[in-house]
């Protein structure tokens, strides 16, 4: 017997490979996508922007060499506009620090950073997206997360040059795309030349990398450092160009909440949780199909290493959640559930602006309305998830079941 699911906003990706072998040498499902999703992907074209554009030419070039320039023809011509990206990134820079970088050391933030956190799939990108309807809040662009270089002084006109580039939405699901949509400042980290788990994605053939920068447990202390810095930078970078609270997501910094306060002390967070029935082949699916429109060689029919990696992240983030959420000073720390924001959006925003003592929420009411309005008909995803499965994520996630009451 096989359990169907609804995924709710924030729907996941997908793809036309059969289903891994479930880990831990349970039976194996019947055939399907790995994912377990019963929708086709979104294909991305030829020349739309991968993760890797906004590399300077040194940091994409380490990646080849490491991967021995394992490259298939097409990725052949998508490394060729890489580097080419690669140049406008290394001039704008230049002038990025020629005409700014006095005005970064020195800008100071509105306000201390709101952080979303939670793992992949658990909502983070729908409460992210109705956090910042608050127009007292800003948050990193797309544009801004791939070209953390230089978009002080290259935003506002290439984005009116080139919304041509993106597709509509995003490859796993039917959120919308654009360079002035919200977006993961992991990505900026990426193309600052940070280590990070998600260049798994460029060369999936090879197997999971960077695995010690999801947690910055096992990297050295001036590694720490040199990430800490970078987000700074980041951030202080966007405090020149918009005031207004930062707003920042990206599901690995759910596990480093100690960086992120020793990076920004005032700091505060509200975290998600979700059904893990439904995170587990949501995640599968989107790691699938970020592989596929990723990667830079021919796409596999499926990766052995993508459930186990899934179900051992998931452990490895929410043992350094639980041992690190005591560092948060009371009152800076909001718990939530998807199940609870999809019910009743208004509801639990105001409880998180409260029980963070963001106030405003009467005023910040009518752009709320107004979004919830527009996204009232987004259309979600569906998943066939095998009963085998379900039984080894009741296991391997118990812990995490139990903590957020899906137990």
């Amino acid at each position: 017997m096989m359990s169907t699911a609804n995924e709710p906003p924030q729907a996941p990706p997908q793809t036309d490979a059969p289903a891994p072998q479930p880990p831990s040498g349970e039976a194996s499902p019947p055939a399907k996508r790995q994912g377990y999703g019963a929708e086709a992907p979104h294909e991305y074209g030829l020349i739309t922007p991968r993760f890797w554009h906004g590399m300077k030419p040194a940091d994409w070039t380490q990646m080849l060499v490491k991967n021995r320039f394992a490259l298939s023809p097409r990725g052949v011509f998508t490394t060729a506009t890489i580097l080419g990206a690669g140049v406008f990134h290394v001039a704008g820079g230049a002038a990025q620090s020629a005409l700014n970088a006095s005005r970064i050391r020195s800008v100071r933030l509105d306000a201390p950073p709101l952080f979303v956190l939670g793992h992949w799939r658990s909502g983070t990108t729908m409460l992210h997206e109705l956090l910042i309807r608050d127009p007292r809040h800003t948050y990193p662009t797309t544009y801004e997360c791939f070209c953390p270089h230089h978009f002080l002084v290259s935003e506002d006109w290439f984005t009116r040059l080139t919304p041509w580039l993106l597709p509509k939405t995003r490859p796993m699901d039917n959120v919308a795309t654009g360079w002035e949509r919200p977006q993961e400042d992991e990505f900026a980290l990426c193309s600052m030349g940070l280590p990070s788990p998600y260049r798994t994605w460029a060369f999936p053939k090879n197997g999971p990398v960077d695995r010690d920068w999801l947690t910055l447990r096992g990297v050295s202390a001036s590694d720490r450092q040199r990430w800490i810095a970078a987000l700074q930078r980041f951030v202080k970078t966007i405090a020149v160009k918009r005031h207004g609270r930062m707003v920042l997501k990206s599901p690995p910094h759910t596990a480093r909440i100690k960086a992120l306060l020793e990076a920004f002390p005032d700091a505060r967070f509200v975290h998600i949780a979700r059904d893990p029935r439904l995170l587990f082949p949501s995640t599968v699916r989107l790691w699938r199909s970020l592989c596929d429109v990723q990667g830079v060689h021919r796409p596999l029919p499926q990766y052995d290493w993508i459930e186990p990696l899934v179900l051992d992240n998931l452990a490895e983030m929410y043992d350094a959640y639980g041992e690190d959420i005591g560092l948060i000073p009371e009152g800076r720390l909001v718990e939530t559930t998807y199940e609870r924001l999809v019910e009743d959006p208004k509801r639990e925003l105001r409880a998180v602006y409260d029980g963070l003592d963001l106030g405003g929420f009467d005023a910040f009411e009518p752009n709320l309305d107004a979004y919830l309005g527009e996204t009232s008909g987004y259309r979600t995803n569906r998943y066939e998830v095998p009963d085998a499965v379900e039984r080894l994520v009741r296991e391997r996630w118990g812990a995490y079941a139990e903590r957020f009451g899906y137990a």
